[in-house]
């Protein structure tokens, strides 16, 4: 790419450069942009908060990465913000710089770094002004945060906000040393973001319009007599919060996923082909159209316990390593989520580990576009959701638990029993806590010999049911909704 071409790039990109210089409002880019424009059409007015403390804190040095599966809205969230600090009176609209880096090298991001300071350098007349950088997708660049790094580290880069974007947490790039050690900034902030669906407290507020009654807890309070005496107060309405619960695990929390439901009763063919494209894209880009499809099948069919690599190798007729490699792409790119088996924090070497699908859509995928493959049961389903919604929770207690695969596992008992989410150490005000075990069964009747296992593995814990309420003893059984509730 020619610096001429990279310049149009960055003026294409930011069209309130061109109304800041005019004179004009900053702002009138948002009615016809066309990302902003196609969000319009499936908009139930649901706006992630996982940047509100850059579009509206002071620009200082801090530098975060954003990243998240594709299809989440993490350009949407970009955008977003660019909006709203265009709006700023504190600001002027030219140190707002949107940099959407699909199909560049590191080369060109480099050169564009330059060349956007240039291109707005009227701004820094009486004095310089940091920037905010809107790095849209560079995680696909190659060598990106060796890139960054030497910014941060020889230019006044290194005095601006940055939020870098990524669909895939590629192993190859150092994020932690390049980006992490002393370039990060000075100010507080989450280094680390993740962009994930809809919690189904989200769905809930978006779909139904309905503010949830239980509010979220500490991981590690599961249990506590405040907790008893709130679901307590809400047990009457078990049924309601049990069909808006399966509605969630049917379309899942991709906002357009959300929305199409709400509106058709029904997540499209057109936006599950999108999904597909997405993951056969990052996944298995050599394999035929069907080879997603059936990989997310055999996960969804054997989520719920260990996952053999060798058996689901041969049951989609590939090899071993390849597998592997199909397996390691799917969670780099957040579509799924390791449950390694633990003894609290030590995780247990050599052992199999289980594999949860990150959103319940995409374990509908599969018997939506691949004619014989089956449906995905909802006793499954839950036990996934619960899980990543307590990975999640664990993950906004201690950053960047969630890439570095450290949330959730489960755990054996002497019996070869097995406790779906064992207690994990997290940080609380009071120091550092186990959380609350739990178990999932989506039953409405006969809980109290499924709870056996987990009472005596730890004497205490939580049953996810379908609709069973019984907080009175040192197994609780809890409606799975209303965990999740709890969780998040």
């Amino acid at each position: 790419m020619r610096d001429d071409q990279r310049r149009q790039r960055l003026v294409d990109s930011n069209p309130w450069w061109r109304a800041a210089s005019a004179g004009e409002d900053p702002t009138a880019w948002t009615t016809h942009h066309r990302v902003l424009r196609n969000r319009s059409e499936y908009d139930l007015g649901f706006r992630p908060t996982i940047l509100d403390d850059i579009q509206t804190g002071p620009v200082t040095n801090l530098l975060t990465v954003l990243t998240g599966p594709r299809r989440i809205g993490k350009s949407v969230a970009l955008l977003d913000v660019a909006a709203t600090l265009c709006a700023r009176a504190d600001l002027d609209p030219r140190q707002v710089v949107y940099l959407p880096c699909d199909g560049m090298n590191a080369q060109d991001v480099h050169r564009s770094l330059v060349l956007a300071r240039e291109v707005t350098r009227a701004i820094d007349f009486d004095q310089p002004k940091p920037r905010v950088w809107l790095l849209d997708e560079i995680s696909g660049v190659t060598g990106w945060t060796t890139t960054l790094k030497l910014a941060r580290d020889i230019t006044t880069f290194g005095d601006d906000t940055v939020v870098a974007t990524g669909s895939r947490w590629v192993a190859g790039e150092d994020v932690e040393g390049n980006l992490f050690a002393g370039r990060a900034g000075t100010t507080s902030g989450r280094r680390t973001r993740l962009l994930l669906p809809m919690t189904f407290r989200d769905f809930l507020t978006t779909s139904r319009r309905m503010t949830p009654a239980l509010d979220p807890v500490h991981v590690s309070e599961l249990q506590s007599p405040a907790v008893a005496r709130a679901l307590d107060g809400i047990g009457f309405d078990i049924d309601a919060y049990d069909l808006a619960w399966q509605d969630y695990l049917t379309c899942g929390g991709f906002p357009r996923a959300v929305a199409e439901h709400t509106r058709n009763g029904t997540v499209s063919d057109n936006y599950l082909d999108d999904i597909r494209s997405w993951l056969r894209i990052d996944v298995d880009p050599e394999g035929p159209q069907d080879s997603v499809p059936r990989l997310l099948s055999e996960i969804t069919s054997r989520s719920t316990s260990p996952l053999n690599i060798a058996n689901i190798a041969k049951e989609l007729g590939q090899t071993r390593k390849v597998a592997e490699r199909r397996l390691h792409r799917l969670i780099s790119s957040h579509a799924a989520l390791w449950c390694p088996r633990r003894e609290g924090d030590r995780i247990v070497a050599g052992s199999q580990s289980k594999l949860y699908l990150t959103d319940p859509l995409l374990a509908s995928l599969p018997s939506r576009l691949r004619a014989g493959l089956p449906t995905p049961d909802m006793t499954r389903l839950t036990e996934m959701t619960i899980g990543v919604a307590l990975a999640r929770a664990i993950d906004d207690l201690e950053e960047g638990r969630w890439v570095s695969g450290d949330t959730i596992g489960y755990a054996r008992t002497a019996r070869e029993g097995e406790v779906d989410l064992g207690p994990v150490t997290v940080p609380s005000a009071a120091g550092t806590i186990p959380t609350v075990p739990i178990e999932s069964k989506w039953v409405d009747q006969g809980w109290k010999g499924e709870s056996k296992t987990i009472d005596g593995k730890y004497g205490r814990g939580i049953l996810a049911t379908k609709s069973v309420l019984d907080v009175s003893g040192n197994v609780w059984a809890v409606p799975a909704p209303f965990v999740a509730l709890l969780l998040q």
